[in-house]
């Protein structure tokens, strides 16, 4: 099954019998990727009475209970809410779902103070040749499936400069995925100023943008054009889980 999108005059396809997703598995327990000291996604069976919602318990049907933190148990999709005063919802400012999508891979720099931190100029080099898209995705290098597992907690994970994240704004970039925890340091005092400077909060919000961290995107997939589909649940909140879907476009001559 073919579609087909535009993109500054160029038309391209996508296969979407061809899905690459690169969202990391929400499993209960410590072997799994976790962040910012929030506890591991648990599920219990439901019981009440004689019932319980566990086959292998004996119930009838599997039935649990799922306790989760979205901004620490995986892969998630967050909006404005997440530093807004305003009751901002992922589930009111993601309205869309599909868009052309542009991966680059990056290093961060080390500075003398031991940060790994993705600066403007970085972005710059990496971003003017390409065309601009409305969601862009980082993938971080080195690059391992250790990603799927690691704990950031504590680590001080790399992050993006806030004049970075002023760059990709200034390029139209709507949705901004990475594999990081964070688009800002793990302990900054409270400042996210790259969270700020993404969203343009408090000034005029950018209700419609989102940010989606801790993905993991396997070295066999190339830096390029993609279609993203990105999917949540429809969570009343500021975040949700979400299962962000790649599909490699092909420039039609």
């Amino acid at each position: 099954m073919q579609t087909t999108l535009q993109l500054h005059g160029l038309t391209y396809t996508a296969d979407l019998q061809q899905p690459v997703d690169i969202a990391i598995p929400l499993k209960a327990g410590l072997e799994t990727v976790n962040c910012f000291y929030a506890p591991p996604m648990e599920h219990n069976p439901v019981v009440a009475g004689d019932f319980v919602g566990s086959t292998q318990q004996g119930g009838p049907v599997n039935f649990l209970t799922v306790r989760l933190t979205p901004h620490g148990n995986g892969t998630h999709t967050e909006c404005v809410g997440h530093i807004a005063k305003e009751p901002y919802t992922i589930n009111q400012c993601l309205q869309q779902f599909h868009f052309p999508v542009l991966l680059v891979s990056v290093f961060p720099t080390k500075t003398e103070n031991g940060d790994r931190v993705i600066y403007k100029a970085q972005l710059e080099a990496l971003l003017e040749e390409h065309p601009t898209t409305p969601a862009l995705l980082l993938r971080t290098l080195p690059n391992d499936d250790f990603k799927m597992t690691t704990n950031y907690s504590g680590a001080n994970p790399p992050y993006l400069h806030h004049e970075a994240i002023s760059y990709l704004v200034e390029r139209q970039v709507e949705h901004l995925l990475l594999d990081l925890p964070s688009v800002d340091r793990e302990v900054d005092g409270g400042q996210l100023l790259g969270h700020h400077a993404f969203w343009n909060y408090p000034q005029q919000p950018r209700t419609h943008c989102t940010i989606t961290e801790l993905v993991y995107v396997n070295n066999s997939i190339r830096d390029g054009l993609y279609l993203l589909n990105l999917q949540i649940a429809s969570f009343e909140i500021d975040a949700s889980p979400s299962k962000p879907v790649l599909y490699p476009l092909e420039l039609i001559p």
